[in-house]
């Protein structure tokens, strides 16, 4: 079940016309905020659709680039740097993937200090149900159109590739 936020006001439109009165014009702040509250309805979405799985999203997103990579496992640094975590998180993502049974650890044999996350059956199984559970929520985006969720995809890569995400 998806909880409702229920305010009685745009929360964005409000800071925005607080922000003019104080600041100046707002369309920057309004969409970079904007862009932060829909992550954190989205979250706390998949977060409810993934808990009966023992999963946050973080640890989705770890299974499914897992279950990407050509040989089912990775160095922990490199899931960090793939999904831009701290080395601490991905050692308590990875940590509580393996308590779930969804991947086990071992020593990198070309790296004696590293370790590998690799993903095990149930891991697999698990990616594969959770990954039809968003998808039936339509990862939470069902009220835009295709032509509307490319733009997004597009106007966001824009960003991303202004920031140095990847060569643009």
């Amino acid at each position: 079940m998806v909880r409702e936020l229920g305010l009685p006001f745009d929360p964005i439109e409000r800071a925005g016309q607080l922000w003019e009165q104080t600041w100046g014009p707002a369309p920057a702040m309004r969409a970079a905020t904007s862009v932060f509250r829909v992550q954190q309805i989205l979250l706390a979405r998949f977060d409810e659709v993934l808990r009966p799985h023992d999963l946050t999203f973080a640890r989705y997103e770890a299974l499914v680039l897992l279950r990407f990579s050509r040989r089912g496992e990775l160095p922990l640094k490199i899931i960090g740097n793939r999904l831009m975590v701290h080395p601490t998180s991905v050692t308590n993502t990875v940590d509580r993937l393996t308590a779930s049974g969804y991947v086990r650890r071992r020593r990198n044999p070309t790296d004696g200090r590293g370790v590998l996350a690799a993903i095990t059956a149930g891991g697999r199984d698990v990616v594969e149900l959770a990954t039809a559970e968003l998808m039936a929520l339509d990862f939470g985006l069902s009220v835009l159109d295709a032509a509307d969720l490319e733009h997004v995809v597009r106007v966001l890569r824009d960003v991303r590739a202004a920031a140095g995400d990847f060569p643009g």
